[in-house]
């Protein structure tokens, strides 16, 4: 790497000055006037904050709360050759990160204004030491990593460097000297070189975060060059194994879809690189950072949902909810989750075009406004650079976005999200592509069937559903939406680290933008049952369809048709038509039933301990309620089906109305060969084809999805393969067409007239490819 040219210092020390950052550092720092000190004042600010009043809330009472846990650690701070604090021994190596954690939060207090030991000489001192005794005898060159990578490699160098920042002439040249040797021992070179193993996705940019900051403190022009070129393949969307998709998904340790947990990391730790090197010598200039960039409204956006990020995404985070040595006892849900995605966006818009940052703000408006689950703007796990982020956006004159109406279909990491005016869905599948679920380092080992076809909702008031202590207390046998063989399982089935997958290709889907049809070739974990399942989403209703329902497991099957979370002592009234022909949950939204075995409810109260699935969690145990609907397919079925709607929100005559109602719906086909619907009110049509064949006016020559909207005289076809064969498709539609309007380049028109006949290249796996005709 090339030595850096000179830079211009009154551009960068205009925007990095000491004063402005409100900290308490050595007077000699402000002195310098090159541009690593340049960069570490930027990094300051981005790590302790800038423009806020440290004696206005939420300010004054975040940074006291940082002062008195300060001072908590100062106090039972007892170095020993195997510790630094008592409990947090150096072996496992997670004792090495929680003991740089808490010297962080040291330094905080020493640099911060209005901790109460603002510049306390004591303080410093401790830290000091701390920091002597951790590069004595464990973190440092000498030392041959053990237990997990991720310990030595990302969270301890990470705050190892922002310790070293912050208090950089404090430490002085042989502490910022032995800190750099550490970086360079864990983290060498070759670890960004390669992209592959554990350096990929968020753990590359969280490696390319600690390398850059060891070239500021070590004054290296060659590791800031290195770090910022490293980050260069995270930016390519990729067609399999870890990064961002072309269709918005983000997958993470090559099987499981981690948008919600890794994709945050990656996108606050880009957002936090290339605030710092932007008009230096380092800027990231690689042209594909603009698919970043895009990736906030194409990627993550679709998966939040009133400041909540869908748990559908957020792997096995989530079973962690209360930490056990959270001293906070934040609520680690998928309201936390969805709120440091929100900070990720607030930091990255700073590197935004003004277009782009003013939708971004619009949106983040909008999410702030309406989670009132868990304010964002006083949000606990937010230090004071992200509140001063977020609170100026909300300050912004740009209006609040609304949530958005449309259907999302994430192809590669087998997710789907159905958005209408007032509620959203989220369907969570599993493929060869995709895992079941993950488990592993103790966290979610009964996670085995979320990936069965669970189907997520929120409704009106409904947003806390999955983040009131739920996964501790659901049954895990009954999650919403999954079809499942009761076969007990063990704690972790099928290995960790997203290591179970099914045999089975054809998941996935077809959409419009605004409704879709979505499938699943569905085999059951550790268990002989395969079944067909269908989600055909319209404008009130999410039709769901199972046929093919097959197992030899000597066990009962059951397809849960929603187990809803009533709080600690709910009593929401379930009101069941006659016939069981449909349902309805007071404040929730109903259910209509069209035949199959008749539905079955159990309301009961369960409790659990996050404890109990995350060895990491709290042990406090809670009791919550549940409204379970349930068909029972009996045991060992053969070729079983069901048919229910779901209508979240609506009112329970209207749920009472649609269950009588002969016209609203045809289901067209129900079969293990094909699931097809109509809704003529809509002018819909839309079949997911298992085998190649006919249902109604649709004739495919291989397995497809298909979706057809008819608006007075202009139908539109979407097709795709979600099997993803390689091979081309033809599409035959048994009804006139006259002449075509439009269709995509991949969409060659065989023929109109009497009939319609198309076909599809390879490659149509993801939301679908379009022709327009009018008839």
């Amino acid at each position: 790497m090339s030595t850096a040219p000179p830079w211009s210092r009154r551009t960068f020390l205009a925007t990095a000055s000491t004063a402005a950052l409100g900290l308490t550092v050595p007077a000699q720092a402000t002195a310098a006037a090159d541009h690593f000190e340049a960069l570490r004042l930027r990094w300051l600010g981005l790590q302790l904050g800038t423009g806020y009043d440290p004696a206005a809330e939420p300010y004054a009472s975040r940074l006291a709360g940082t002062g008195d846990l300060a001072a908590r650690y100062r106090a039972s701070m007892a170095p020993t050759d195997t510790s630094l604090w008592p409990g947090y021994a150096f072996n496992p190596p997670s004792g090495i990160t929680q003991s740089y954690h808490r010297l962080w939060t040291m330094t905080q207090a020493y640099a911060q204004q209005g901790t109460g030991h603002t510049g306390d000489p004591g303080l410093l001192a401790d830290v000091l030491r701390g920091l002597d005794h951790l590069s004595e005898r464990v973190y440092n060159p000498s030392t041959t990593r053990y237990g997990n990578w991720w310990e030595w490699q990302i969270g301890s160098p990470r705050l190892l460097m922002d310790i070293t920042a912050t208090l950089y002439d404090a430490v002085g040249p042989a502490r910022v000297e032995a800190a750099c040797a550490a970086v360079d021992h864990f983290v060498p070179d070759a670890m960004l070189g390669d992209y592959s193993g554990t350096s990929t996705g968020a753990n590359r940019v969280d490696l390319c975060r600690s390398v850059a900051l060891r070239g500021v403190l070590g004054r290296s022009p060659a590791k800031l060059a290195l770090a910022r070129d490293a980050l260069s393949p995270v930016f390519p969307y990729v067609t399999k194994g870890d990064g961002l998709y072309a269709d918005g998904s983000f997958v993470q340790h090559t099987w499981v879809a981690y948008s919600g947990t890794y994709g945050q990391v990656m996108l606050d730790g880009l957002g936090r690189l290339f605030a710092l090197l932007a008009g230096s010598p380092w800027d990231v200039t690689d042209p594909n950072r603009q698919i970043v960039l895009d990736s906030v409204e194409h990627a993550y956006a679709p998966l939040l949902y009133n400041g909540l990020m869908m748990d559908s995404v957020n792997g096995r985070a989530i079973s962690r909810g209360i930490l056990r040595n959270d001293p906070h006892g934040i609520m680690r849900g998928d309201h936390f989750h969805g709120q440091g995605i929100i900070a990720a966006i607030a930091l990255l818009a700073g590197g935004a075009s003004a277009a782009e940052r003013d939708r971004w703000h619009a949106r983040v408006k909008g999410w702030i406004e309406r989670d009132t689950v868990s304010p964002v703007l006083t949000a606990g796990q937010f230090g004071v650079a992200d509140l001063a982020r977020l609170h100026a956006v909300a300050a912004s004159p740009v209006p609040a976005a609304p949530e958005p109406v449309g259907h999302k279909l994430f192809a590669a990491m087998d997710r789907a999200v159905h958005r209408r005016p007032g509620w959203a869905a989220n369907i969570s599948m599993a493929s060869e592509r995709i895992a079941y679920y993950e488990c592993g380092n103790g966290e979610n080992p009964r996670g085995w069937h979320t990936g069965a076809g669970m189907l997520y909702w929120w409704g009106p008031g409904g947003d806390a559903q999955y983040t009131d202590w739920f996964w501790p207390t659901v049954d895990p046998y009954r999650l919403p939406g999954t079809t499942v063989s009761t076969k007990r399982l063990p704690d972790r089935a099928g290995g960790e680290w997203g290591e179970p997958k099914p045999a089975v290709q054809w998941v996935g889907g077809v959409t419009d933008g605004e409704f879709a049809a979505v499938g699943q070739h569905l085999k059951g974990l550790g268990s002989t049952l395969e079944a067909r399942k269908s989600w055909f989403c319209a404008a009130d209703t999410v039709i769901c369809l199972g046929a093919g329902i097959s197992c030899a497991d000597g066990v009962a099957v059951e397809t849960i048709v929603d187990n809803r979370n009533l709080g600690e002592a709910g009593d929401a009234r379930l009101t069941t038509g006659p016939g069981s022909r449909w349902a309805h949950l007071e404040g929730h939204g109903g259910w209509v039933l069209r035949g199959g075995a008749p539905v079955k409810a159990l309301r009961e109260d369960r409790t659990g301990a996050w404890r109990d699935i995350n060895t990491t969690s709290t042990t406090e145990r809670r009791t919550r309620r549940y409204q379970t609907l349930w068909l029972d397919h009996g045991t060992d079925p053969a070729d079983a089906s069901y048919a229910y709607l779901l209508m979240p929100g609506a009112s329970r005559r209207t749920v009472a109305a649609r269950a009588y109602d002969p016209h609203w719906l045809e289901i067209v086909d129900n079969t293990a060969a094909r699931q097809a619907v109509a809704v003529p009110s809509l002018g819909l049509t839309a079949a997911n084809f298992w085998q190649p064949g006919t249902v109604g006016p649709l004739t495919t020559s291989a397995p497809a999805s298909l979706l057809v909207r008819r608006k007075g005289r202009t139908v539109t076809v979407c097709v795709s393969e979600p099997p993803r064969t390689g091979r081309p498709l033809e599409i035959t539609w048994h009804h006139p067409a006259r002449h075509v309007v439009s269709h995509d380049p991949s969409v060659e028109v065989l023929g109109t007239g009497r009939t319609l006949r198309l076909r599809v290249a390879p490659g149509t796996a993801g939301g679908g490819h379009r022709c327009t005709v009018v008839i």
